[in-house]
């Protein structure tokens, strides 16, 4: 079988990519604009060109992520049936080995990239791998979906990635597994009681922040009780007055019905929201465009993210319909727990927004796993 065909182009979801474009746009407005209040001392910064070195690297990526969108809609997705396991043990490699590199900002996720500047972070790409292999492993063994074989098994493929991503630590992206795997372990029909459970389990974990979050419960008064189940640093999260937390929430207060305008942000343009271009990236284009853009943007991810679950929909089989689900489950949790940690509802766990969060490795992940879902789309008569 010829697992590469580039006249499946012809057959994508042609509705999908003006969203994937005015994402893009989106992305390059907010860099320019944060980026050019960096450069602009003593400046006005409208007078700065729009493609400042940061917004030129980030078009880089998207014109780089394009290829691999467009290489992921040709290539036959069934492929990954025989290939998933191989780049399964790929990712866990090199989510190990990330333990035996030095760290970068204190914590073991990027390699650095010898001779360039920039840095791979493997757990942006472990999140729809392990969707893959999950995929295979659910859809090889749906005649017995219920044997402690295929649930002993679902729940290693999920959970060996997930505690190597949360040793290193990266809460934020070890989490996005969890709903996943909730979801393709429905759509794979495991017993109705390990979905009752992790699901209990799910809701309890959301009640507990939601408490946390809405000052039911004390983040002090707890801390006594909380520090001798977990380690200080990792209760210190769950901080809903964190100085992060406030400075979104205010960018985003400031932002108003219409926002200040283009480069004209204060709050931002001051350097005063950490990390504008990446968690915060939200915010950022808040304060600048308002509620009006906030809803615009919203409004783009329901589009792509009900066009994803179309695919699922529309898949020709069991594995299509699988890899579909967890992919539209893993674009639809950046963008719930990206926004939902910048308006205070979530603690800040550092969940890129998809397309939008400057990164390399965000947009290349995002964008191959798009291209997956468009080769299932492209191949759904046969």
């Amino acid at each position: 079988m010829h697992w590469w065909d580039f006249k499946a182009l012809r057959r994508i979801d042609f509705r999908a990519l003006p969203i994937l474009l005015a994402l893009m746009s989106i992305s390059l407005l907010v860099i320019s604009s944060v980026s050019a209040s960096w450069e602009a001392v003593g400046q006005d910064p409208l007078e700065l060109p729009f493609l400042t070195p940061l917004a030129r690297i980030q078009l880089q990526w998207f014109l780089i992520g394009s290829c691999f969108y467009l290489a992921a809609a040709a290539f036959d997705y069934r492929a990954l049936r025989s290939y998933g396991p191989l780049l399964y043990l790929l990712i866990l490699l090199a989510l190990v080995g990330l333990f035996f590199t030095p760290a970068v900002h204190n914590v073991h996720r990027w390699y650095r990239v010898p001779g360039l500047p920039m840095t791979l972070q493997p757990s942006e790409y472990a999140k729809w791998i392990v969707v893959v292999a999950l995929s295979a492993w659910l859809e090889k063994r749906k005649g017995s979906p219920a044997s402690f074989v295929t649930v002993g098994g679902a729940v290693a493929i999920v959970g060996v990635p997930f505690l190597l991503i949360l040793k290193q630590p990266d809460l934020g992206t070890a989490l996005v597994l969890y709903p996943i795997a909730l979801v393709m372990f429905y759509f794979g029909g495991l017993p109705k009681m390990v979905i009752r459970i992790m699901s209990a389990m799910g809701i309890i974990a959301l009640t507990l922040v939601a408490l946390f979050f809405t000052g039911v419960l004390s983040h002090e008064e707890m801390r006594p009780v909380a520090i001798k189940v977990i380690r200080e640093y990792q209760y210190e999260r769950l901080n809903p007055h964190t100085y992060h937390q406030e400075a979104s929430q205010t960018a985003i207060a400031l932002g108003g019905v219409s926002g200040s305008g283009w480069r004209q942000s204060e709050f931002t343009g001051h350097q005063w929201l950490p990390e504008a271009t990446t968690d915060s990236v939200f915010p950022a284009f808040t304060e600048e465009f308002g509620l009006l853009g906030a809803l615009v943007l919203l409004g783009l991810f329901a589009v792509l993210i009900a066009f994803s679950f179309q695919v699922t929909a529309v898949a020709r089989d069991s594995f299509g319909r699988l890899l579909s689900a967890g992919i539209a489950v893993y674009l639809a949790m950046h963008v719930v727990v990206n926004i939902g940690m910048m308006a205070g509802l979530l603690p800040i766990t550092g969940v890129p927004l998809t397309l939008v969060t400057y990164g390399g490795s965000s947009v290349l992940s995002a964008m191959m796993a798009l291209g997956l879902l468009q080769s299932v789309y492209a191949r759904r008569y046969g």
